[in-house]
This record gives C-alpha cells, structure tokens and sequence, in this order.
C-alpha cells in the first residue's frame, strides 16, 4: 500500500498524508456484520471519567472481527478486503463453504480469491490458523490466543507480527512486536503470517482536526496546569517540573517507573520488553 501526499492548498495539509486505498476492494461493509455504536465517552457506569481526552468524532459502526477462528476444517474463501475505522488494521470478508459470513484481520499477501483454513491440519499460509504446536519454529505469526477458545488477543494491529522461539513441554515461547518473550500455551491457536497495512505508521495527520475526527479531544499539558491542577503546574514563565521525575496527574511516577502488578502472569514472561520500545 502506498501513502497518498495532498497538494499543501492550505496549511493542515503541507505535510499530511493519507492512505491510498489500493488494497481495498469494497467500499461498503457487510450489512449483516456491522452493530451499531454505543459511544460513553470515556466514562464508566457511575458517569464519572476514566479515560481521558475521549468524545466526538465521526460516526463509526462496529464490524463484528472473528478473533477465535471457531470454524475448524471449513475453508472459507476471501470475498473482499475492507477498510475498518475502527482499527488500523484491514479486513478480509470470508465466504465459508457453508455459506456463513465472517470478518477476520487481514494479514499481509492474502488476496481476494485465496482460500483460508482453520483447524490443526491447516497449511503454513498467510491467513490459515492453527495451534502453535503445529507451527514450526521460526514462523510468523499473529492474533495470538492467551486462553484456549477466547480468541486472539495478541497482535492484531497494523504491520504487527511475532515469532514463535521455541516448544517445551506443554508451553511455547513467542517473541512479541515489544521484544518481551512469552510463554503460550501450546493448544492456543494463532495465524499465519504479518498483519497488513504496514504503512501506517509513516501515516502523518497534518491538522488537529483529524485527531478530533477520531474521537480523541485535545491534551494538555502539565506544566501549562495550575499546582491545584497537576504536580507539573504553577511557576512564573516557563521553568523545569521542580522535581526529580515527571508524575502523572495523580502523582504516580511515570516515565520508567515500573507499574506492573499481575503476579498471576509474571512466570509467563521469560524476557521483559526492551528498553527501546518502552
């Protein structure tokens, strides 16, 4: 896929950029896999703001994503690759030989007219899902399950992929996009090959308006806050933080400072992430 550069007519486009759509063949969704939105703008039961700097933003309907692969041994056939607004991968439209309809992620290479398989027998192809002791070592892989029949809940967005390191035992260990190693469950499925639309993270947006297109409202800044408002705020002028590390607006370390609390999940993880991804 290539990205689209605008004549810069006016100020928001001098460097914006854009998709060009190549690889889309269908421009409108399937009717029966779409569920209307149900927008809370980052609040929670209660009313009350949990996640920040979310609200407006274009009208989007959900497209329902088969994350589980469940159609075992019943090739499907690609229909049609589609954009998704709500994710920055693509997605492919599957014809199955029994007549249902189903969106999954599409992965790099996988064309209009191929032929995708689900099930321990399945080949070594782009799009085909099968449990990680039927993949060879070495092979890349995506939308990677945690729990048996939950569905992927590993890589899944543009231009990511992981490699399968190594089978010992009962488990797997899979090189994730960050760099951490972990351990999966060796009946846990996975599919073949890398997700597509790698360009996007060259995409560049040009103008705030775009971000506001996406639902997101702005972010300010916290040395721009008053003492009252953030640990960064207050001072005459512009002057440092006044502290040893930046914090978060609840006074929590940031930047370095480890969070991480799951000790349900830490003899998973065989190598933490590195530095250079953080």
């Amino acid at each position: 896929m290539a990205v689209k550069k605008y004549k810069p007519v006016t100020p928001g486009q001098r460097g914006m950029t854009g998709y060009s759509f190549d690889e889309i063949t269908k421009s409108t969704p399937e009717r029966s896999l779409l569920v209307p939105p149900r927008r809370h703008g980052g609040r929670n039961a209660y009313g009350r703001v949990t996640v920040r700097h979310r609200g407006g933003g274009n009208r989007r309907f959900i497209r329902l994503v088969d994350f589980k692969r469940e159609k075992r041994d019943i090739p499907a056939k690609v229909a049609a690759i589609e954009y998704d607004p709500n994710r920055t991968a693509r997605l492919a439209l599957l014809y199955y030989a029994d007549g249902e309809k189903r969106y999954i992620v599409a992965p790099l290479g996988l064309k209009v007219g191929d032929t995708v398989l689900s099930g321990s027998q399945a080949e070594i192809r782009p799009g085909n899902s099968l449990p990680l002791s039927n993949i060879p070592v070495g092979t890349m892989v995506h939308n990677i399950e945690l729990k048996e029949g939950k569905g992927g809940q590993l890589v899944r967005s543009a231009g990511g992929s992981a490699q399968l390191l190594a089978k010992e035992g009962e488990y797997a260990q899979v090189r994730l996009p960050s760099g951490e190693v972990r351990l999966v469950r060796q009946v846990c499925y996975a599919t073949i090959g890398q997700v597509g639309n790698l360009e996007h993270s060259n995409i560049k947006l040009g103008k705030a308006g775009r971000k506001r297109h996406m639902g997101i409202r702005p972010t300010v800044r916290g040395t721009a806050m008053s003492p009252r408002d953030h640990p960064h705020g207050g001072g005459e002028g512009r002057q440092p933080i006044g502290m040893p590390g930046p914090k978060s607006p609840w006074g929590k370390p940031t930047r370095g400072y480890k969070t991480r609390r799951n000790k349900q999940t830490k003899k998973y993880i065989v190598r933490r992430r590195s530095k250079s991804n953080r």
